[in-house]
């Protein structure tokens, strides 16, 4: 039984790899481009006399952006191009450092060991650039104790001041009590 192959299927890989990610070459449709490149004179051509600079150089035109009335078309190696493109997106991935929320829970009973525990991987979470948020959960007939689980998050506030600040004042959110402690002194991130 031999198998049919669709060739109008979206996932054809042949069709896959020869959809270019840019307009090349005879893909352009204006009449017009604003040309720029190495070893070119930067200015508005028309699209036969870019090609024809393109093939003289042995390279491809490629429309880099068709915003505006010209598109910008560049003279280069198109696989150069995507390389280029591709390793420069990866580096400015790299250079991006995500924040991550981390939690931390405590009861109205928490006792002293267990509170100084979790301050210290608050402390952890903090120097590693990552955002906190402290919770007091409040069981039963403690929901009552709301005083005392806004003084545990002032203590851990205290206590990591050198590190990171308390975003906003304790708040209840039903059951919970809740702050966000973010490091000192980061700089420009993306949160996850």
């Amino acid at each position: 039984m031999s198998k049919i192959q669709n060739n109008n299927s979206p996932y054809n890989k042949r069709q896959l790899q020869q959809q270019p990610l840019f307009n090349i070459n005879n893909k352009i449709r204006a009449l017009e481009v604003r040309l720029v490149g190495e070893n070119i004179n930067p200015g508005v051509y028309s699209t036969r006399t870019a090609l024809q600079i393109a093939e003289e150089q042995g390279l491809d035109l490629i429309e880099i952006s068709s915003n505006g009335d010209t598109p910008i078309c560049r003279v280069a190696d198109y696989n150069k191009f995507l390389y280029e493109k591709k390793k420069k997106e990866k580096d400015l991935k790299a250079k991006s450092k995500i924040v991550e929320v981390k939690e931390i829970r405590f009861t109205t009973e928490t006792d002293e060991h267990d509170f100084n525990f979790k301050t210290k991987h608050t402390e952890n979470f903090l120097k590693d650039g990552n955002k906190v948020r402290a919770i007091v959960l409040f069981k039963g007939r403690f929901i009552n104790l709301q005083e005392r689980g806004q003084l545990m998050l002032l203590k851990l506030a205290e206590k990591v001041a050198e590190i990171g600040l308390m975003e906003d004042m304790p708040k209840m959110e039903g059951r919970k009590m809740m702050a966000i402690f973010s490091p000192k002194g980061n700089k420009k991130t993306t949160q996850k």
